[in-house]
């Protein structure tokens, strides 16, 4: 089996121009994602790894090539990540199997995620979509309602069925809980399952997803993979462990670098 692990990388970021270019710790946000695709691709031995970086901008090109790194020049014209991931897998030009979107604003992705969505993949090749997502302990909701207060629209929750597909995806904390203060003193664990952004797809349904309008939800909710969902596709959630380890989304601002250092002197990591 064959995957592509492609990683956009937006030059022309709003909140932080540059972004992936923009030093954590003394090394660029794209060399930090790289080096995780390729952490993955030598711990991922059932399966043929490819890895490129795919951006609208030379000087990521230019960089991608410093570091080593195979990288696609895409067009302006792509409306979201993904239309920059298929644009560039279809620019290769090879034959793939599954194609995983790997954000390039999130260095801080443990490659056990990554891994564990490898691993779903090839045993069970007719997946169309897959995707982790984290069981939050208490103490984790807590920081999740907190954080919402501030920014309402930040970190996004999944429910999902007895078989591991997912049922929806919210920017609000889904589903309620009746009698939380009971479920709190007998479970460990929430019910509550905040999804990572990384996708997995087989090239048929990249494709077609690619290709199909902004669905109804998909705008209210701003997630595209609503999109999915409201036209029938299924995408299979793996249930991943932070292990300890700070539950991270994308770096996005000057604020998320110094959180993301701050992260990393935690783990001990440079």
């Amino acid at each position: 089996m064959k995957i592509a692990i492609i990683i956009p990388a937006r030059y022309a970021s709003t909140r932080l121009p540059g972004k992936p270019l923009a030093l954590i710790a003394g090394k660029t946000m794209l060399s930090r994602v790289v080096e995780l695709a390729r952490s993955v691709a030598k711990q991922a031995n059932k399966c043929e790894i490819e890895i490129a970086v795919a951006t609208e901008d030379e000087r990521i090109v230019k960089h991608a090539s410093d570091i080593g790194a195979r990288a696609v020049l895409t067009s302006n014209r792509c409306r979201t990540g993904t239309d920059r991931v298929l644009e560039a897998i279809e620019s290769i030009g090879e034959s793939h199997d599954y194609v995983i979107n790997l954000q390039g604003d999130a260095p801080l992705t443990p490659p056990e995620f990554i891994l564990s969505m490898i691993d779903e993949i090839t045993s069970n090749p007719n997946l169309q979509v897959v995707t982790p997502v984290v069981q939050l302990s208490w103490d984790k909701l807590d920081d999740l309602h907190e954080n919402k207060k501030a920014t309402p629209f930040s970190g996004t929750t999944a429910i999902i069925d007895k078989y591991n597909d997912a049922l929806w995806f919210s920017k609000n904390i889904i589903p309620a809980i009746r009698k939380e203060d009971d479920l709190r003193k007998t479970d460990k664990l929430s019910p509550i399952y905040m999804h990572v952004g990384i996708y997995g797809y087989s090239m048929q349904v990249l494709q077609e997803f690619a290709n199909l309008p902004e669905s109804y939800y998909e705008k209210l909710e701003g997630l595209e993979q609503l999109r999915l969902l409201e036209n029938g596709y299924k995408i299979k959630v793996v249930k991943v462990d932070c292990q300890n380890k700070p539950l991270t989304s994308g770096v996005d601002s000057p604020e998320d670098i110094k959180r993301a250092e701050e992260l990393l002197k935690k783990m001990g990591e440079q």
